[in-house]
């Protein structure tokens, strides 16, 4: 059974042990979050797709301000565990942990929960997949590669691609391993034998090959047990962020998609009132706008759904440690049912909208053109050098300083440099590959 005296330790990856913090007027977990805020992944966020790509509405949400709204949610739910926890185990007070540590091991594992994703959203997921499954020029490298490296290349996952932004050895946060863990939704590679499909956070995978030497020192550090051969138990605190991710994206993109006017404002009532119950007051609903009424009733719901969410972690907490549960919290709350709804109305009328799925599908051009154009030229460079061509020479220099273009060779596993390539476009914000693309495909030029 995991110990929450190890679970929530101050150690900071990346930190020799014994390491003393000098910053006493703030937690450990404060500095996550600063150094969490100040960094330019958490900026670029600002112009990532979070439902409407490149929206044009300053109302409607980008990856930055959902981040932080699932950050305060987070802060929320981490606060009040905090304090069932200390109230629970007496032996925690040693540790002179208080319930607002204990939320900012939550706020900041939420801040980051969508960092890794590239442009695009899900969409932009999914094309740099289906450019190593299906795109020729991507298909050349699985020849140079081990399976367990091809499965990472074929199945790109933003979870996993956050893990590795803040465990680099050259750019990464240094976090503490508490709030790396309860980042850590998906606690396995993405090469493994068998998938227990009944286990919430085997659905996907949380880190890539090359840093599963990184999350066995987490795991070891923290005392995080094995479920499998291949795969751990989740960090307790994970339930708690991945439960603040469902209930913003679920009751913000549903306001968000009244705002734009794809749902109407009486369907999205009727949506929340059965989560609000006795607390929906329609008579409070007069004489205000629509905009005023939908921030009203977000507020109320997210109220609701923030307490059915800590009760929940307070009954299943100790099946948590054992590793036993592993379901979305927001599955077991007496809200479920009405989540549920709203994910159906949400995954027709707004992710399927017209307006999504044009954009969409153009981000998938924009990004398998980009990882055409730099994944041919660093193959003709390395592993096809009788194809290396003047347009290829003009490409790479278009690449970041620091990429590193020295040491590959037909007798060198790729692998480290194709990571590099996509740490570079998936880094990228929506508007910045969008141009970019224009311009190596001759489609506009810079200052036209």
């Amino acid at each position: 059974m995991m110990k929450w005296e190890r679970l929530l330790s101050r150690g900071r990856f990346g930190e020799k042990p014994g390491f003393i913090p000098t910053q006493a007027a703030r937690s450990e977990f404060e500095v996550d979050y600063d150094r969490i805020i100040f960094s330019a992944p958490f900026r670029n966020l600002q112009d990532k797709t979070q439902v409407f790509p490149l929206p044009e509405q300053a109302f409607v949400h980008t990856r930055l301000t959902h981040s932080l709204e699932v950050s305060s949610v987070g802060r929320s739910l981490g606060k009040a565990a905090g304090e069932y926890l200390l109230e629970k185990y007496p032996n925690l007070k040693k540790t002179e942990l208080s319930a607002s540590e204990i939320g900012g091991i939550v706020a900041a594992a939420a801040l980051t929960h969508d960092i890794g994703n590239p442009p695009f959203g899900h969409a932009g997921e999914e094309a740099i997949s289906d450019f190593f499954k299906f795109h020729p020029k991507g298909r050349a490298w699985e020849k140079h590669l081990r399976p367990e490296q091809w499965v990472d290349l074929c199945n790109f996952e933003g979870n996993a691609q956050g893990f590795r932004m803040l465990v680099s050895k050259q750019n990464g946060l240094k976090l503490t391993y508490a709030t790396l863990a309860a980042f850590t939704k998906y606690p396995r590679p993405s090469f493994i034998s068998h998938r227990d499909i009944a286990r919430r956070s085997q659905k996907k995978f949380g880190f890539f090959i090359n840093q599963l030497s990184d999350f066995e020192q987490l795991t070891d550090f923290l005392g995080i047990e094995k479920s499998s051969e291949e795969c751990w138990f989740r960090h307790p605190l994970a339930f708690l962020v991945e439960a603040a991710d469902d209930i913003c994206y679920s009751i913000i993109d549903l306001e968000d998609g009244c705002t734009m006017g794809l749902v109407s404002f009486e369907e999205t009532v009727a949506l929340l009132k059965p989560i609000l119950g006795n607390k929906f007051n329609p008579k409070k609903l007069e004489n205000r706008t629509q905009s005023q009424n939908l921030g009203a009733l977000r507020a109320l719901t997210i109220g609701v759904l923030i307490q059915e969410t800590v009760e929940a972690f307070a009954q299943y907490e100790e099946s948590m440690c054992k590793g036993h549960f592993d379901k979305a919290l927001t599955d077991v709350i007496p809200s479920a049912k009405a989540l549920q709804e709203i994910s159906e109305l949400s995954i027709r009328k707004i992710y399927r909208s017209q307006v999504v799925l044009e954009k969409e599908a153009a981000g998938f051009q924009v990004l398998e053109g980009l990882l055409e154009v730099f994944g041919q030229a660093l193959y003709h460079k390395f592993y096809a050098p009788e194809l290396f061509s003047g347009q290829d020479k003009s490409i790479l220099r278009l690449l970041p300083e620091d990429f590193p273009l020295k040491g590959w060779g037909a007798e060198v596993n790729p692998y480290p440099l194709l990571r590099q390539l996509i740490d570079f476009i998936a880094g990228m914000t929506d508007k910045y590959a969008l141009n970019l693309y224009r311009r190596v495909k001759g489609i506009s030029f810079p200052g036209v």
